[in-house]
């Protein structure tokens, strides 16, 4: 992989997969809010990267303008393009591709995966029972996503190792320049598609609960789904379902270990568990996606060119001060939250009841078991880079556990 210069001048040089970024990006926000709102660089073949919430808005519901066909910003993307309906859908095909997949995620279908999902927690807990350190990146938060998913999909549970390649090369290991890259991407594409095919025709065949025989019956316009369209849903639900979710719990145990007052207070108080998710989904917004310029137009008084990208940064959009009292702290009661950490506009995550409820879950069940804990090295932690930020290494110092 080439070794990409370092960051001069973020407003006009910016990159987000420079570790500065991975590792501290607020400060980067701040200034650039006050320096220049929407940043430009030349790298990635030119891409534009708005701060404010009011922009990223405005941005997020101009569907003429801005194209999804391209929601990952690479340095060097594939020819052909990756599809994942309803993600990287424009109108007309987007709504009805959105629609089909709706029933799936409403908080009632997602309410009998609670059950399962704290058992998950609960069974992962049960391996750090003695234990005075542990790394809860690697131990526990990689895990729920990856099987409760798993679990919806009817595949095996225990293919995280799997699964967790798919998505580093996705999401971090294909951004960057790499002349092999776009055929990696290209051949990880072809890999899923040959993993779920067996358990496709097999729920033909014999159709169950799970989201694969789901979409084995799902109709878009009349007409079953094409095998580009199936599989691409699939490998959709496997990609978004996991990495987003466990970024936002590994965020919320790094802050609970850094704030002892909000952790005690938590322990204290569970019922404000679902308050304080929605604070940490604001603080931590663990995804930024990207939006392809699709005819040359002005925001907010600034020319964005077609064929350029622009990064649609919820997490910076959800620390703007001008949207949010006291923007940069993390207020575990704050009660007027309408935060975009899931999203925007027409493409706001359809997973987002799933992925509250796995938070609540896994943050509840931990401190039930860990009421005391700290991080075992600031340093040591590993933050991923890429569309999608979370800690991949968290090191915690285990104390007063729960009987």
């Amino acid at each position: 992989m080439k070794e990409r210069p370092p960051v001069e001048d973020w407003s006009t040089d910016f990159d987000h997969m420079d570790p500065r970024w991975a590792a501290d990006p607020f400060p980067i926000w701040d200034e650039l809010r006050a320096k220049c709102p929407i940043a430009h660089t030349k790298r990635y073949g030119g891409a534009y990267l708005p701060t404010r919430l009011a922009d990223v808005r405005d941005i997020a519901y101009d569907t003429e303008s801005f194209s999804s066909r391209r929601v990952v910003i690479r340095e060097n993307p594939p020819n052909v393009p990756i599809p994942s309906p309803p993600i990287t859908s424009d109108a007309p095909h987007h709504r009805p591709a959105r629609m089909l997949l709706l029933p799936a995620f409403t908080p009632q279908a997602i309410a009998p995966m609670q059950p399962v999902t704290r058992r998950i927690a609960c069974e992962l807990l049960d391996k750090l029972a003695g234990r005075t350190e542990c790394d809860a990146a690697l131990e526990y938060t990689q895990h729920i996503p990856v099987r409760v998913i798993a679990n919806m999909l009817g595949i095996p549970e225990d293919e995280g190792d799997r699964f967790r390649r798919w998505i580093h090369i996705f999401l971090e290991d294909t951004i960057r320049d790499d002349k092999d890259s776009a055929a990696r991407l290209v051949e990880t594409v072809n890999e899923m598609t040959e993993y779920f095919r067996p358990f496709a025709e097999e729920r033909r065949k014999n159709p169950g609960n799970d989201l694969i025989s789901f979409l084995t019956k799902a109709t878009m316009n009349g007409e079953p789904l094409t095998e580009r369209h199936f599989y691409g849903t699939l490998q959709l639900l496997l990609i978004a379902g996991i990495d987003t979710t466990w970024s936002a719990i590994g965020s919320s145990l790094w802050h609970l270990a850094r704030t002892p007052a909000d952790r005690r207070r938590l322990v204290a108080e569970p019922q404000l568990i679902p308050t304080a998710v929605e604070e940490f989904l604001r603080a931590y917004a663990p995804v930024t996606m990207a939006r392809l310029i699709a005819k040359d137009t002005v925001v907010n008084g600034c020319p964005m060119k077609a064929g350029e990208q622009v990064l649609l940064s919820f997490p910076a959009a959800n620390r703007d001060p001008a949207a949010f009292p006291d923007a940069d702290k993390v207020i575990i009661d704050r009660q007027e939250n309408r935060h975009a950490a899931f999203g925007l506009g027409v493409h706001r995550c359809i997973g987002s009841n799933l992925a509250r409820m796995e938070i609540c879950v896994a943050l509840e069940e931990w401190l039930k078991r860990f009421p005391e804990f700290t991080l075992k090295d600031e340093k040591a932690v590993q933050w991923s880079q890429g569309p999608v930020r979370g800690p991949r290494r968290l090191p915690l110092l285990l104390a007063g556990a729960a009987a």
